[in-house]
């Protein structure tokens, strides 16, 4: 590992430390903890949906938000790591880098026959076991009605004609089989186009469509792959992938965050206006905010409860990435004390409100709070005057005399899902 770069953050804060300060095996354990946090922000999200319509109607919620924000993401994945065409392998590749197929919690298997054909199937899918106990009707919506169109619009992403199509999935018969699921991927040269989701065009003009993310010149250390424009690897990991690659593809990881996010507050706006939208955006956000926290300070090694674990979460946290979107700062300033500002950047200057930080402003915001108390109960965030060079700041305490904040009732809808304490492990060592 070249000098200088971090393989954990259990040493000392370093308000400089970028992602590419990270070794390639810390990068390639915030990546797989980034797929996550994105896919589980759902958890969160779709809950607030059903409050918000009636019956099954949520169904249709999470198929406009998926396919309004799938497709823009694809195609950037394709540009970062070098790689596209119009077959199965580039299709089985975005999936082995979408927050909707996370390592390991969903466990994505493939066989690619040809460039018209292959499949893939799921010995573990935590989606799965997460419905089960609730019965074969909400086990269909999912695995059925939800899938079914998105599936095809991220296969519609690579080309028009690529086609998703079960050959078994749930409800599983017997109780136990396995894998969960089988799908075939194809060509079909007959049908009819797939059409993009009329949403597609909103997001795409949103700046975190095409924001550019940073780009390191060199590898901070030796061995993997430059990019993905090889040949499709049925068992790839992040650890086949070089310093450089892994920076910019958990920058990518971050984007597809922030669409998603912007795609389900534009899809309740749709329903019901923007002030209820934007209260769902922000609760969405205390939720998800607070469970990456958790599982950033148990992956990354972080230490302790006090300022600097606080405000190394806050650093590392994927929804202040990437930078180039989201222009953070956080500071130490104190034993139990520290700064965090945000400078005139992107995320806080969109058009329209959707995106989640464009909620933030001169007052306190619960998902500051949440990251913060999910390391410190004890710790708060409250409106600080900014520095000269930024356009908000919030000063972190730790009082050790207040009472201890109680979790987010949103974080509990995380929760929910095994997704929250899932372990995940490296399965290989770095390729050279």
């Amino acid at each position: 590992m070249a000098a200088g770069l971090r393989s954990s953050y259990a040493g000392e804060f370093d308000a400089e430390l970028a992602l590419a300060g990270l070794s390639r095996r810390a990068l390639c354990v915030l990546g797989r903890e980034y797929l996550l946090i994105g896919h589980l922000q759902d958890r969160v999200g779709l809950p607030l949906a059903i409050q918000l319509v009636a019956g099954d109607a949520y169904v249709r919620f999470a198929i406009d938000e998926w396919m309004s924000a799938s497709p823009i993401y694809t195609r950037r994945v394709q540009e970062a790591l070098g790689f596209g065409g119009d077959d199965v392998g580039t299709v089985f590749k975005n999936l082995q880098l979408d927050i909707g197929a996370p390592h390991q919690f969903m466990d994505f298997q493939f066989l690619l026959e040809s460039p018209e054909y292959g499949e893939f199937w799921l010995p573990h899918c935590g989606a799965l076991l997460d419905v089960e106990p609730f019965g074969e009707g909400r086990v269909k919506l999912m695995c059925h009605d939800i899938e079914d169109p998105t599936f095809d619009a991220t296969a519609a992403a690579v080309n028009p004609r690529m086609k998703m199509r079960p050959i078994h999935r749930p409800p599983r018969v017997p109780a136990d089989r396995y894998p969960h699921c089988r799908w075939s991927v194809f060509v079909d040269a007959e049908a009819t186009p797939c059409e993009q989701h009329p949403n597609l065009s909103i997001i795409q003009a949103s700046r975190i469509a095409t924001v550019p993310v940073d780009v390191p010149e060199e590898d901070a250390e030796p061995g993997g792959w430059r990019d993905y424009s090889g040949p499709f690897d049925p068992g790839f990991q992040l650890e086949d992938l070089s310093h450089r690659a892994l920076v910019v593809a958990l920058q990518e990881v971050a984007v597809q965050i922030h669409l998603l996010a912007r795609a389900f507050v534009l899809c309740a706006a749709q329903r019901a206006g923007d002030d209820t939208a934007l209260e769902l955006g922000r609760r969405q956000w205390i939720g998800a905010a607070a469970l990456g926290a958790q599982r950033l300070k148990r992956a990354l090694a972080i230490e302790g409860d006090g300022i600097d674990a606080v405000a190394k979460v806050f650093q590392l946290h994927p929804h202040f990435h990437p930078r180039s979107y989201v222009d953070l700062r956080v500071e130490v300033t104190g034993e139990r004390s520290a700064l965090v500002g945000l400078g005139d950047c992107a995320a806080l200057r969109e058009k329209e409100p959707y995106g989640w930080l464009a909620g933030l402003g001169a007052e306190p915001h619960a998902a500051l709070d949440a990251i913060a108390g999910a390391v410190n109960p004890r710790a708060s965030c409250r409106p600080a005057t900014p520095p000269d060079d930024a356009a908000l700041a919030w000063e972190i305490e730790i009082d050790p005399g207040a009472t201890p904040r109680e979790d987010p009732a949103e974080l509990a809808l995380a929760r929910v899902s095994r997704g929250a304490s899932f372990e995940m492990e490296p399965r290989r060592p770095l390729r050279d």
